[in-house]
């Protein structure tokens, strides 16, 4: 059964395939990532475009054993309520260092930085590519982020870049053919 989202994954490197096959933490900033970065504020109230394949994708790594986390700099309601929608084992909504936030998930998981891909799309993401296994970016990302970055997702952020990295990831592992929503013909 072959993937409608991802690029052909008999196209990628050996050493991208070995870096896939190693991901037990799926971390990513939100804004511009997980959304186009588009914010809507009015009211009191903030709206956020989230992608559902996106949604799907992370649903898909977190059912296949990988813990999966959002750390953002910024707090959001919409934000909380999609990871809570979704499941998403760490959230992180706060000023800081994203670095040390993800030192704090690696000690609660007992993971380690080579068992990390970080998707990240801006200069304020460049410390945590530079320390995951794996980085990623999406396609819209700023061009020195994708210098640093293993992989470029063929998506924009929030259109379909998670849900491509994630299928990537259960490719490479094996896990893809043997998704029981696939076996369901859904």
């Amino acid at each position: 059964m072959d993937s409608i989202i991802s690029p052909n994954f008999s196209d990628l490197n050996a050493e991208l395939k070995e870096k896939l096959k190693k991901v037990k933490l799926f971390l990513c900033d939100v804004d511009g990532v997980l959304t186009d970065g588009t914010v809507l504020k009015g009211d009191g109230m903030e709206l956020k475009r989230f992608h559902i394949r996106d949604g799907l994708g992370l649903r898909l790594l977190i059912e296949n054993g990988i813990r999966v986390g959002w750390i953002s700099n910024r707090h959001s309601s919409a934000t909380t309520a999609r990871a809570k929608e979704l499941g998403i084992d760490f959230l992180i909504q706060e000023q800081g260092d994203k670095i040390q936030f993800a030192e704090k998930i690696l000690h609660q998981t007992g993971f380690v930085w080579n068992d990390v891909c970080y998707t990240g799309d801006d200069i304020i993401d460049m410390g945590m590519l530079r320390k995951a296994a794996l980085a990623v970016t999406v396609q819209d990302a700023h061009p020195l982020i994708k210098n640093l970055c293993h992989y470029t997702t063929s998506k924009s952020g929030g259109q379909g870049a998670i849900r491509e990295i994630s299928e990537l990831i259960l490719h490479a592992q094996g896990k893809w053919e043997n998704l029981e929503i696939l076996k369901r013909g859904l």
